[in-house]
């Protein structure tokens, strides 16, 4: 993996935040891939092997812990840092991200320039 790329898969099944979020992302230098929901996420993570996944959990089909857990279980993605991106902000949901695999979990509303330094922070580590 070339370590200035910076190629990100996002997923959530609001287009108007995928929306906002590629335009600031793409801002800071990311090249974003993004799907709707979990079973998409998956077929466009093997696709684009993104460097970091910034990934929803309410969802259509699959929601974000079993998209998390079907892409921490499969050898093709499993090194790919999985951060939650949700609204869902209490102890028991941050405690499920981490029992699913993820690398990450920050909580809606967040700010822009703060979810920048943490993605750069996980693609650093």
């Amino acid at each position: 993996m070339d370590k200035d790329s910076k190629k990100i898969l996002l997923i959530d099944d609001e287009q108007d935040l995928i929306d906002t979020l590629r335009y600031r992302l793409e801002n800071a230098g990311f090249e974003v891939f993004t799907a709707m929901d979990g079973l998409q996420d998956l077929e466009e993570a093997r696709k684009c092997d993104p460097n970091i996944i910034l990934l929803d959990i309410m969802m259509p089909r699959m929601d974000g812990y079993q998209t998390c857990r079907v892409l921490k279980n499969d050898s093709r993605t499993k090194h790919i840092p999985v951060v939650i991106l949700t609204a869902k902000g209490q102890e028991i949901d941050k405690q499920k991200g981490k029992e699913a695999g993820a690398d990450g979990y920050i909580v809606k509303p967040f700010e822009g320039r703060d979810l920048i330094e943490k993605l750069n922070g996980y693609l650093k580590k």
